[in-house]
């Protein structure tokens, strides 16, 4: 789908509430909306100090509306009440829940990041560990988890940590270690040049790693990260640029060859899609 239909039907009523309201309309530059179980969310941006007036007008279209809004400007943060975001996927009729923050990155199509987990998840048959870069809140890496012995998944937000902590508890995932560290001090980290506080309660050579999965941003994987990750026998690669992917993909090729390619279309009627792909070491391990 385009759009779902929490924020589909929600558009057009917010439209006409801010353009019947000079306070909330006024220097407003850009509108967000994160929809899920517990509710939608509606992010407006401006360029003007939020006063007290502003505030009891953002409660009322709230109540209103029935939906959770914050109003960001330079240096201000408000909310019209308790954020409380939580979401549920249904992925091969399995439900999981995951605990979402307004400010951290989420897949934008929540019909087609379902199709996602499902392909990375039929990518495993019989893993002994996982590594996971870039985990986020935990997307991939609680449903995957029920796949494999034990996951050891690394991210550099900080609030991402911390709701994929809580996504743990929410789905009974007890085999998961969760790193607030980014790909470099991860590789350091292998590579033994560093100690890190991070780690004095996680012992690498205890893992059996069997599969990496990365899903680094727009950029890619930069050089480093791809000599890191040809260590691995499998490889699952998400990737939100076809053109990072094609150059990362002729490096990989020369250690790893390619089992399953899949395309999401996660924006419809735009150039840019989503991208899947399960490599396998050509050398035996």
């Amino acid at each position: 789908p385009k759009v779902c239909e929490q924020i589909s039907h929600l558009m057009p009523r917010l439209l006409e509430s801010l353009q019947d309201d000079e306070i909330l309309r006024t220097k407003l530059f850009g509108v967000e909306f994160i929809a899920c179980k517990s509710g939608t969310l509606v992010t407006l941006l401006y360029h003007k100090k939020l006063d007290s007036e502003f505030e009891a007008a953002m409660k009322k279209l709230a109540s209103k509306l029935d939906v959770m809004i914050l109003a960001r400007s330079r240096g201000q943060k408000l909310l019209s009440g308790e954020l409380n975001l939580v979401d549920e996927l249904n992925v091969d009729g399995q439900i999981y829940k995951f605990s979402l923050s307004e400010n951290a990155f989420i897949q934008p199509n929540k019909a087609v990041n379902e199709k996602m987990i499902a392909w990375a998840k039929g990518c495993v048959q019989g893993g002994a560990d996982l590594l996971e870069l870039y985990c986020g809140h935990g997307n991939f890496t609680i449903p995957l988890s029920f796949k494999f012995k034990n996951v050891l998944a690394t991210e550099i937000s900080k609030s991402s940590i911390a709701n994929a902590l809580k996504n743990c508890e929410l789905n009974g995932a007890e085999n998961i270690k969760f790193l607030r560290m980014d790909a470099d001090e991860l590789m350091g980290a292998f590579a033994g040049v560093r100690e890190f506080n991070r780690l004095k309660d996680i012992k690498l050579s205890d893992f059996n790693f069997s599969h990496v999965l990365v899903d680094p941003p727009r950029a890619g994987l930069s050089e480093s990260v791809i000599n890191f990750i040809r260590n691995f026998k499998n490889i699952i690669y998400i990737s939100c640029n076809p053109e990072t992917l094609k150059e990362n993909l002729n490096e990989l090729t020369k250690s790893h060859k390619v089992i399953k390619f899949a395309l999401f279309d996660q924006f419809a009627n735009t150039h840019h899609i989503e991208c899947g792909v399960l490599l396998e070491a050509k050398d035996k391990f």
